[in-house]
């Protein structure tokens, strides 16, 4: 992601990437409200957000975690090879340190829940707008902690976890991640190192009992 040159406009231009219409709704109802905010673009999914930033001029991504089409870390992920892709404010109801990392390193600017107040967010849209890093002292300590951690799994190792425990081959989780199987089995041969076990079965025994399948 190209970090902006000067601040954050005296407007600043959002778009909304949820794909529940109700959140969306609601979103721009609070922002419509606010003088220097704009709504200028919504999509459901990532993919749908990438062709209408063909369109649209934009200073900062809302994004949702968790949609049923291209989700947001993917999307944040792939936002990364555009030229001029404004920055991301992941906004989510997932507070576990495992999705904000997951987030942060595939390059948003920042991470709210949903229930955050308005001049809130709005504060963090601008700090992610100039470049600056958006998130409260709690998350960035947590962060900090997380990653301080050596032994533990990545995102992308988390992620892969979750996938075994959906049932999916090395080919499906290469599809879904957007990554070779080739990738996928070097994952799968660190996962197995760091959680101390030898085949996919006790991987996900014990990513279950360290609470690193649930999302809540």
């Amino acid at each position: 992601m190209n970090e902006p040159d000067g601040p954050a406009p005296a407007v600043l231009r959002l778009m909304l990437v949820d794909d529940h219409p109700v959140v969306r709704r609601g979103l721009r109802a609070v922002f419509d409200d606010q003088p220097d905010v704009r709504v200028v673009a919504e999509a459901a999914d990532g993919a749908e957000a990438i062709t209408v930033l063909n369109t649209v001029t934009v200073d900062v991504i809302l994004m949702d975690l968790q949609m049923s089409g291209m989700d947001g870390v993917a999307t944040t992920r792939a936002l990364q090879d555009l030229p001029g892709s404004p920055p991301v404010l992941v906004l989510t109801t997932y507070d576990a340190d495992v999705d904000i990392l997951a987030a942060l390193d595939a390059g948003a600017k920042g991470y709210l829940l949903k229930d955050a107040r308005s001049e809130v967010i709005i504060a963090a849209a601008r700090r992610a707008a100039d470049g600056k890093l958006a998130l409260s002292p709690d998350l960035a300590a947590r962060v900090q902690r997380h990653r301080e951690n050596t032994t533990a799994l990545s995102p992308r190792q988390i992620e892969i976890c979750r996938a075994l425990a959906e049932g999916l081959t090395n080919k499906q989780i290469a599809q879904r991640l957007f990554i070779s199987e080739a990738t996928v089995k070097t994952h799968l041969v660190h996962i197995f190192d760091k959680l101390g076990v030898d085949n996919r079965t006790s991987a996900i025994a014990e990513a279950d009992r360290r609470r690193l399948l649930s999302r809540r």
